[in-house]
């Protein structure tokens, strides 16, 4: 049997470079060696793709390959531009097409597409730092409910992201949001528990099948899920989480429409906060959600009894034919 050339794109020019280096090697070492042949296919920080060690033009490297896994987080990965690189080879690859990622990429966005299709989504306002200054800061603070969530209109793993209660903080907020965007995402404080809910297409019967939710409880020195704690270690991330029946029905619909709405392919993970009534608002939606041995998605396959192999194996199928 001739075996199928997984290409794994790992690294890329983002933020989130030192974690896609973990999913993608958490891939290749997982890929079934009877059926695939694992190709790691490495983008340093600059953006150069290399492949068996020798610096490569993207549409050289992926001739090496049937299809590529896309490992990849954040910007240039999971915002359409390696997807786009994808689709003028023709190469068949994992995850969401370019529209899609591009789309979910972008938070605000996002929240229009939600709204639009009765999904609901905390209220929100974007704050671009190119155009607007300290008049406008006070003016949100006055007019915007608070507290407020501010963070990068496009990144993830929690970057940049605050919670701000008083005047002083907005700004440093909005500051430190900037660095990672000019465009700031001030969106309204959902009080509740967190929630983040993984959903695979055509799965066990189902065009689009919901994983279990997982309710994250951050550690008592973080105000909320951020990245410290989300790669420190020190919050408790429950699977099944403690959710009423109602509630987790609630949680799973509003992933499964929030993949379907955004036009998502493959896979997704979808981050939510369930009020103390039960209702469940949609914060983002994840396109390429972490596959690393910290990572919520497989916590989510375990708890259903599905190997990460498994998953592997079918998100591959579902992108070779």
């Amino acid at each position: 049997m001739t075996k199928i050339r997984v290409g794994v794109l790992r690294g890329g020019p983002s933020n989130e470079y030192d974690i896609s280096l973990k999913t993608g090697k958490t891939v290749l070492d997982t890929l079934e060696r009877e059926k695939y042949e694992p190709v790691d296919i490495f983008i340093d920080k600059a953006g150069q793709w290399h492949a068996d060690g020798f610096p490569l033009a993207p549409e050289h490297a992926t001739k090496r390959v049937d299809v590529v896994f896309n490992a990849l987080h954040g910007a240039y990965g999971e915002d359409g531009e390696v997807q786009r690189i994808l689709e003028s080879t023709a190469t068949p690859y994992t995850g969401s097409r370019s529209f899609a990622s591009a789309l979910a990429m972008h938070k605000g966005r996002t929240k229009e597409v939600l709204a639009q299709n009765g999904i609901k989504t905390p209220p929100h306002i974007i704050f671009d730092t190119r155009t607007q200054g300290p008049s406008d800061v006070l003016e949100i603070f006055k007019t915007f409910p608070n507290p407020s969530v501010v963070k990068p209109v496009a990144d993830g793993s929690s970057f940049g992201v605050s919670i701000v209660r008083k005047f002083d903080d907005l700004g440093e907020a909005i500051e430190r949001a900037s660095k990672f965007s000019p465009e700031v995402l001030i969106e309204a404080f959902v009080n509740g528990k967190e929630a983040t809910c993984g959903v695979i297409e055509d799965f066990k019967g189902e065009k689009v099948y919901t994983l279990l939710p997982i309710e994250i409880i951050p550690p008592k020195e973080s105000a909320f899920f951020d990245s410290d704690a989300k790669y420190g270690g020190g919050a408790e991330e429950r699977c099944p989480g403690r959710f009423s029946r109602e509630e987790t029905q609630a949680i799973q619909d509003a992933a499964r429409a929030t993949h379907q709405a955004v036009g998502a392919s493959h896979y997704s993970r979808t981050d939510c906060m369930v009020t103390p009534r039960g209702d469940v608002y949609v914060l983002e939606i994840n396109t390429l959600p972490g596959l690393t041995s910290e990572s919520l998605f497989p916590k989510s396959l375990n708890a259903v009894g599905v190997p990460l192999a498994h998953f592997l194996d079918h998100i591959v199928t579902l992108a070779y034919r």
